[in-house]
């Protein structure tokens, strides 16, 4: 006897089963907001030229985006807001003095070379910002390096527009790595930690790339990705401890050296490239133990840059090799299923 027919039809497919309601262009939106504060207090501090950088750079990632899906003939993704996010990422990666032109050829590389001919969203094995910022760094090094006190810094009634400066970075790397040994230099580093550049790197307006800021503003928005749960803590955590730890032990695990450890931490792209770089879903690992490793290669990679590399920087060229390792950090962390050998 045949069983009764019903109205109800069940439907055979793999895994996911149970979908999150969050979408691609959902998670660009929340990091979008989180990176607003850390936008609003550089333009405060640097003035309006950084919204006519960040504007030149989104808008040219949103045309490249679209003219590349057009010649490859595929699907119109603008929609997704990875554009829009790539383009901001790039803008507080760049001095406040950078030429248009130099941003517009960085946005255009940061696109069309560093995501789209690997096939668009999802398929690019490395940071597309930071592969941009690589490449300007190495293209246009000297508009790379040059910086400008913010307008605040400057005195009032002065006739300039602005004032080029060294990072903390550079200054630290110019007396630290000469001969930490002799005193006159450590003097000098010592000196500039017990300042006001703590306070003043927290809260803001400090000497540097337009998202370098503020730490405070940086802290907020990684805070908010946290509560939105599109992101976890353990890649920024890692990361960060990391750097602290290894300046910490570098520069004689005393009171001062727990003061320079706070100078490498709130000075350069750390806490940016931690909370809203490295965290990125496609060039990051998936495992809890993978997130882990990576976070704390990060921040080994930018402590040895800095200290004993040719740059004073080393968060950008430290996420791009460590996304280089991602598929090999996934493949040997990634657990093995249930009654596996």
């Amino acid at each position: 006897m045949l069983p009764k027919q019903t109205s109800e039809r069940y439907i055979l497919s793999s895994s996911p089963h149970t979908h999150a309601k969050s979408s691609v262009s959902g998670i660009m939106l929340d990091v979008i907001i989180a990176l607003l504060p850390a936008l609003c207090c550089s333009a405060y501090f640097f003035g309006w030229r950084t919204l006519l950088i960040t504007a030149t750079c989104v808008v040219t990632c949103l045309v490249v985006e679209g003219a590349c899906r057009l010649a490859m003939k595929r699907e119109n993704t603008l929609g997704d807001l990875s554009a829009v996010l790539t383009g901001l990422l790039l803008a507080l990666n760049l001095p406040p003095t950078i030429p248009l032109w130099m941003a517009i050829v960085g946005s255009a590389f940061a696109i069309g070379i560093a995501k789209q001919v690997f096939g668009g969203l999802g398929y690019n094995p490395f940071n597309p910002a930071l592969a941009a910022r690589a490449f300007m760094l190495v293209s246009f090094s000297e508009a790379m390096t040059v910086w400008s006190n913010s307008s605040w810094k400057i005195a009032a009634g002065a006739t300039v527009d602005a004032t080029t400066t060294a990072t903390p970075l550079s200054y630290l790397k110019t007396f630290a790595t000469a001969a930490w040994d002799k005193a006159p230099a450590a003097d000098k580093v010592l000196n500039f930690a017990n300042g006001d550049f703590i306070q003043s790197a927290f809260l803001g307006n400090v000497n540097g790339s337009l998202g370098e800021v503020s730490a405070l503003a940086l802290l907020l928005g990684a805070g908010y990705l946290l509560f939105r749960r599109v992101i976890t803590w353990h890649i920024p955590v890692s990361f960060i401890a990391t750097v602290v730890l290894f300046a910490f032990v570098n520069y004689g695990m005393d009171l001062n050296a727990l003061k320079l450890a706070e100078v490498h931490t709130f000075s350069g792209g750390v806490i940016l490239g931690a909370c809203f770089m490295a965290t990125d879903y496609v060039t990051s690992p998936v495992t809890t133990k993978g997130k882990l490793i990576f976070g704390c290669g990060c921040g080994l990679l930018t402590m040895l840059i800095r200290l004993h590399g040719a740059f004073p920087e080393g968060v950008s060229f430290a996420i791009l090799i460590m996304n280089a390792f991602t598929p090999l950090i996934s493949r040997f962390t990634q657990p093995k299923p249930f009654g596996a050998k």
